[in-house]
């Protein structure tokens, strides 16, 4: 008779003595090691606990607001995309959708990374009062997430919306 998935993993060799890692239900501040590994339970209250994981204000240190940058970009960009990642290194699936239908049309896509700095996130969510990613703007219109903008596709509605854009696009060519 074939033996179960679990049993077989728990007699391999080595695995069925040692003992659980996480037996106690106590958390303690500090490190501790455990089978020659060094863990740590000290992490500080920010999430992004490594300074390479932090986003960094790229606004620092001048008199624009996020706000404006956020009302300017979508004033001055017929297509603004605000993502996670940019247009050719998406990095979440809804974000490399909402890119896949726009470049169907062959219209310029601005784009701002959010994951880049936080308070432009924070930024782009009070000007839409949208609370998800990608955030898509056209001739200065929030259209809405990758869902939406799927769907105007699926119905032409989109095809309308990006018409003069692609027209403008032709006749500069």
């Amino acid at each position: 008779m074939a033996k179960s998935l679990s049993s077989i993993l728990l007699n391999l060799k080595g695995i069925a003595s040692l003992p659980a890692a996480c037996s106690s239900s106590r958390t303690l501040a500090g490190s501790f090691h455990h089978y020659g590994m060094r863990y740590s339970t000290t992490v500080s209250n920010d999430h992004d606990t490594h300074d390479d994981f932090k986003p960094n204000n790229k606004m620092e240190g001048t008199s624009v607001s996020l706000a404006d940058v956020v009302e300017q970009d979508v004033k001055d960009n017929p297509v603004m995309i605000y993502m996670k990642g940019v247009p050719d290194f998406p990095q979440c699936g809804f974000s490399s959708l909402a890119v896949k239908v726009l470049k169907q049309y062959d219209v310029p896509i601005s784009a701002r990374n959010i994951l880049e700095d936080r308070e432009l996130k924070n930024a782009v969510k009070a000007f839409s009062n949208w609370p998800t990613f990608p955030q898509v703007f056209i001739k200065g219109e929030f259209i809405g997430g990758s869902d939406i903008v799927l769907n105007l596709h699926q119905t032409g509605e989109l095809k309308e919306k990006l018409k003069d854009i692609t027209d403008k696009q032709e006749k500069h060519e």
